[in-house]
């Protein structure tokens, strides 16, 4: 799952939990919804979304 599929999980859930009678799903689609954010961020920060991910610069030198 994706961060825009969780926040499409979040919204709906959003509006079921305040605009409907169907609170309980909305609830539970609020929770997956919040849980698939948290682990995007924890899976984007391992590959090197918010900048966390170490890089390496590798200089060689030439002889002309």
């Amino acid at each position: 799952m994706g961060i825009g599929v969780a926040l499409i999980l979040i919204a709906i859930g959003a509006v079921l939990v305040w605009a409907t009678s169907a609170a309980t799903i909305g609830w539970i689609l609020l929770a997956v919804g919040v849980f698939g954010v948290i682990l995007s961020m924890v899976f984007w920060s391992s590959w090197g979304g918010f900048g966390g991910a170490r890089s390496e610069t590798v200089i060689e030198e030439r002889r002309y």
